[in-house]
Order: C-alpha cells, then structure tokens, then sequence
C-alpha cells in the first residue's frame, strides 16, 4: 500500500488554513479525501455525463418510466433495507440548516429528534463556510462548542440526549474547488463526506449512534451504488463494519422517482430510507420537461403537496419504503414565525399543522422543519397521529401508482403576473445572499434555500420559452421579463444597506430567465463569485 507522504503527492489546498481549521484538514484525513477522489471521481464524472445524454432524450420527448432492467428487484418481496440505526428508530420532527455554530447549537437544543447538519442547499459553499462547518461539528459531537457572542452564551443543553446528527454533503455536480488532486477540483460530495468520516466515524459510535448522512439530488440508481461504493470504502480504510454507515436519500429528481425501489436496493445494507425532497422535486419537474409544452406549471403558490404528481410521488414513496423496511420521510415547513403578526403568525402556523397531518395520515414516518418554533407544532400532530416511533407497518397496499401519475401535470391555476414578480423577488433575493456567502435565507416569513430559487427561475424560463399568457392577459416574453427583473433589481438595492449584491445576482439572472441559456443548476453558475482559491497554481501549498 502507498504510503501517505505518495499519496498525498499531488494533493493541494487552495484556500486559506487557520489554526482552528488544522485539525480538519490534517494530513490524514487529506490522505483520505485523495485515495476517496482517486478511486471515485472517473465514475462520479461519467454519471454527470450520463444525465446530459438523458436529458438530450428528455428534449426530444421521450418520457421516462420505470426501467425494464431492473423489473427483477422490484418484484422481489424478499429484500430489505437495513433495520433501522440507533438514534433513527424514531424520527418524528427532524430540523434542518446549515452548519454555521450559532445554527449547530440551536438546533441540537431543540425539542427534535434529529438534526440534519447542512453542506448543501442551506449553506454556500464558501470555503470558510464548508471548513469551519466541518469544525462546528467536530466539536458539537465532542461536547465542545460551546461559545459566546457579544454578550449572549450559546450552551449545549445537558438536560436531555440531544437530536441525532445526520449530515448532508454536497450533490454528486457540485465541486470543491479549494482542493485539487493530480490537478484536479475535487468532488464537494466527497469532500464533505470524507472529512466529517474521516474525523467523526468512531466518535459517533461511542456516543451510541453513527455516521449517518442525507444523500441529495441523486437521478439514477447508479448513483446511489458509487454511494454505497464510497461507503464500503471508507468502512473497511477506518475499521468499521460495513453497514455502519446509515444514508437517507432525498428523492427530489422525477427521474429518481422512477428508480426509489433500485436506490434503496443499492444501499441496501446502508438504507435509512428515502425523503420527500418536495421543492427540489418541482424544480426537477420543470428542469426536466423544460422543452415540452405539456409541462407548464401555474405560479408556484399552486403547485401544492396535493395536486396530481406531486400526491402520486407521497404515495409511491411511503409504499415503497415500508415495503422494504425502510423510513418514509416528509417534507419541509419552511415558515419563520411572524413575530409582528400574531394573526398572520396563526395563520402560517394552521398552514404547517394541516401539512403536517397531511403527512402523518399518509403514512410518513417523520417530517422536517426549518426552524426551532416550527418544532412544537410538528411533534403535536406526531404524536397524535403516531404513537408509535415509526410508521413502518403501514404498508400502503391500497396503492396504485403507475407511469402517468407520476407525470400527470393536471394542475388546476393560473400564471399572474404577481407570481412573475415572486418568482424574480425570490430569485434576485436568493441569488443575492448566496453571492454573499448565506445559504438560507428569510424571504416573506419563509426559510428559502437554493431549491425554491431554482423553481424561479425554471418557472420564469418556462413561461418564456413557451409565450404563456398571463391571467390578466399580457403575453410573457424575454422583454417583459427583463423589464421586470431590471425594477425590481433597482427596487431592493435601493433598499438594501451599501454594498449589497442586487445588480451582480441580477445580471446573473438575466442569462437564465429569457428561455435561451438554462445552467444546469444555479449554484454551479454563481460558484466561482465565492471561491478564494483564485488561481488554478497557487504559489504556496498547505
């Protein structure tokens, strides 16, 4: 076997190394991230482009379905995911967010079940962000971060077992570009996953759960087995038992839809279940069929949890997850409280509770929210409706799921022109703060993260391309829209304190809402605004 001082021949660290951060990124665990990169990256990079040959079928209006190859496994009763983890065997109220300290204190003091400590859609992926986020839970396994800022003290709570930590690395597309191997960018995914392994595998275990994690954005099957690949690896590298690692995927592709029972077949031994990744999933609808006429949504308000393809997508779910012994996870409540509002405040709160009961009837095992008030009101309807820790013996047989329910874009709505200048307010706003370097962002008394900024601008550049015509009957064009996006840019920047971002994310935007230009996602567009990598041959090495 090589020894460490070859393989990390050819390994560089771009960006800037405090004394803090050290001991992240310490000369074995970059041992680790390079043999990660060089046994994964060749295929990770082939399966990218795999999705564009699928996405050039998908342009020509080939329809997908549930594949023919694998029919086998989904026919066969007798496999099983994993038997659920210690600390995943009830998982009523999860919290979500980034992984900055003051959030990682917050959250593991809330009154949930578990925490999903953020690397992607709730963080920008800064290198500061991503390293000290690293650091943050490091020491928030260890008991030690406690800290102070200004004259306010951030204190684990000791009074109770605190949330199970689940980690979400960054999607399979997206790069760290602050690390390169052999010349190199490496893969955000794997950068992610292998530090907080590397570092905290072990250290889970003796504090009675485990290295689990959340799997975003996947589109295929085949993307969950280099998954399970990378997990049988870094088991067998560190001297765990294979199995140990537990891995929840967030079903939020419509191709991803097709192949649920092939993913957690793939993962099987290292299966948490699956998740209603609910806005990520519109956006995959629209990403998708964005060419085909058939596929226009009304404004983003009305494409609810219950109309058609997004309630055939919660059935098939939870039926194909209790099937195979599995959780069924819902989705997110992303309202902040409305502090000034108390009506308004209810009435967002009625809104998240019959969500929330929506769930829990159907048969999910547990739900997600954005924010430690959101917690109470979830865990009610839980614990009312679900008295036992889990769901799994609700199996849904009633369920009837074909093809064209998972594509039937019935949608009862309209386009407005109110909802345009949502979708560009959303957008400019998201778009603005990511630059900034802040992944979640309160807009309109709700939690936005990278997923609702991509409906956006999918929905604004599918309303382009296809000349919809409002409900007040002017006709969407890339003038129109432009026009739009010009005043309302001008509009929060005058707003906003000095130094703000408005007209940089809007000449961004501009390229992506005209029906022309699509990037394949936003925060690949916009990645380069944040590195400070600054040259591909920096001068010094760590």
């Amino acid at each position: 076997m090589a020894t460490p001082e070859v393989i990390l021949q050819g390994v560089n660290v771009l960006g800037p190394v405090n004394d803090t951060q050290r001991k992240i990124l310490t000369p074995e665990a970059l041992t680790f991230l390079a043999l990660l990169h060089r046994s994964f990256n060749a295929r990770r990079k082939a399966l990218l482009e795999r999705r564009k040959i699928r996405q050039a079928e998908l342009d020509k209006g080939v329809l997908p379905d549930f594949l023919p190859e694998t029919k086998h496994i989904r026919d066969d009763p007798t496999w099983k995911g994993a038997p659920p983890a210690p600390g995943l065997v009830d998982r009523r109220v999860e919290i979500t967010g980034p992984t900055d300290r003051k959030m990682v204190v917050n959250a593991l003091n809330a009154d949930v079940w578990t925490y999903m400590a953020d690397f992607e859609d709730s963080s920008a992926p800064t290198w500061d962000n991503m390293v000290n986020g690293q650091v943050n839970l490091y020491d928030a396994i260890r008991r030690q971060i406690d800290f102070k800022l200004g004259n306010k003290e951030y204190k684990l709570r000791t009074d109770r077992t605190l949330p199970t930590l689940i980690v979400r690395p960054r999607g399979w597309h997206l790069e760290e570009k602050h690390v390169t191997v052999d010349g190199e960018p490496m893969s955000g995914s794997l950068f992610d996953f292998g530090l907080y392994f590397f570092h905290n595998a072990k250290e889970t275990l003796k504090r009675g759960f485990g290295p689990y994690f959340y799997l975003p954005k996947m589109e295929s099957h085949l993307e969950a087995r280099l998954w399970n690949d990378v997990f049988n690896l870094a088991q067998d590298y560190i001297g765990i038992p294979r199995g140990t690692i537990r891995a929840t995927v967030l079903i939020e592709t419509i191709l991803a839809a097709f192949e649920m029972e092939e993913i957690i077949y793939e993962l099987r031994d290292h299966s948490a279940g699956l998740n209603c990744g609910r806005w990520d999933y519109i956006f995959s609808v629209i990403k998708k069929f964005r060419q085909n006429p058939n596929f226009v949504l009304p404004d983003r308000g009305q494409v609810t949890m219950t109309v058609p393809f997004m309630d055939a997508y919660v059935k098939l779910l939870i039926q194909t997850c209790h099937k195979r012994g599995v959780h069924a996870m819902g989705g997110m409540a992303a309202q902040i409280p409305i502090k000034d509002d108390p009506v308004a405040n209810e009435k967002a709160l009625e809104g998240v509770r019959a969500d929330k009961l929506r769930e829990v009837r159907a048969g999910h095992d547990g739900t997600w929210v954005a924010h430690p008030a959101l917690a109470s009101v979830a865990s009610e309807v839980f614990n009312k409706y679900m008295p036992t820790p889990n769901q799994l013996f609700v199996r849904r047989e009633d369920v009837k799921i074909t093809a064209n329910d998972l594509l039937n874009m019935n949608v009862p709505g309209k386009i407005t022109e109110d909802g345009i200048k949502k979708n560009l307010s959303i957008g400019l706003g998201y778009m603005e703060a990511w630059i900034r370097g802040v992944g979640c962002v309160p807009i309109n008394h709700l939690m936005e993260d990278a997923a609702t900024a991509e409906v956006s601008r999918s929905q604004l550049w599918q309303w382009v391309r296809h000349g919809v015509t409002t409900a007040e009957g002017k006709r969407v064009d890339k003038a129109y829209v432009l026009k739009l996006l010009k005043d309302i840019a001008a509009d929060l920047a005058a707003k906003a304190p000095k130094g703000n971002k408005y007209q940089l994310a809007a000449q961004y935007f501009a390229t992506q809402v005209t029906g022309e230009d699509y990037a394949d996602f936003l925060t690949s567009l916009l990645y380069d605004e944040i590195t400070s990598a600054g040259s591909p041959k920096p001068a010094s090495k760590l």
